[in-house]
């Protein structure tokens, strides 16, 4: 009877962790994103910058993550006037997903990090310069399988807080969006 009552708890434990192996804790996504960056009233009108993001997230508990969000933006010709720009981002912070439906998950994320702009003229005139960079936002995941989804919409907003050429930092109140797919793993 022992030896029934310790084989029946021996597999009880190893059915929970094989669940819970089931249950991936890391989420690559990578994609394309497309910024309309607002740089402020010191710079002039708004423009598009196309690119890429990927992020990794690890899940604290099955509704929190902790997010590392990475992405590079570039325009070949702002605005038509010869300028090269490229903004990078280098962001942290925690994700909160609802994962009660079976193929959706919807989430919401506030991600806090650094933006690197860089601008370049035709006639080799260039300069760069890092910010203080947040992004709040969210997205929905739907589902393919146990290993991969499809991440059809990421909107955020995206706040910079590069100089312009002014003493003080200006508030450049920008919009991201991305899609994509994620691996679970």
């Amino acid at each position: 009877m022992r030896i029934v009552v310790s084989l029946l708890a021996f597999l009880s434990l190893c059915g929970a962790a094989a669940h819970a192996q089931d249950t991936p804790k890391v989420d690559i996504f990578a994609g394309y994103s497309y910024v309309r960056a607002n740089p402020g009233p010191t710079s002039g009108d708004s423009f598009s910058l196309n690119g890429g993001s990927a992020s990794v997230s690890y899940r604290v508990k099955d509704w929190i993550s902790g997010v590392a969000d990475f992405g590079g933006y570039h325009n070949g010709d702002i605005r038509g006037t010869g300028v090269d720009g490229t903004l990078s981002t280098y962001l942290f912070g925690p994700r909160i997903s609802y994962r009660s439906y079976r193929h959706f998950t919807p989430f919401a994320e506030a991600l806090f990090g650094v933006a690197h702009a860089g601008v370049g003229v035709a006639g080799g005139a260039s300069g760069s310069q890092n910010a203080f960079a947040m992004a709040i936002g969210g997205g929905v995941d739907y589902r393919i399988n146990t290993r991969f989804s499809v991440r059809p919409l990421q909107v955020d907003y995206l706040m910079t807080r590069f100089s312009e050429g002014t003493p003080n930092n200006q508030t450049q109140n920008n919009l991201r969006a991305s899609t994509g797919i994620v691996i679970h793993f």
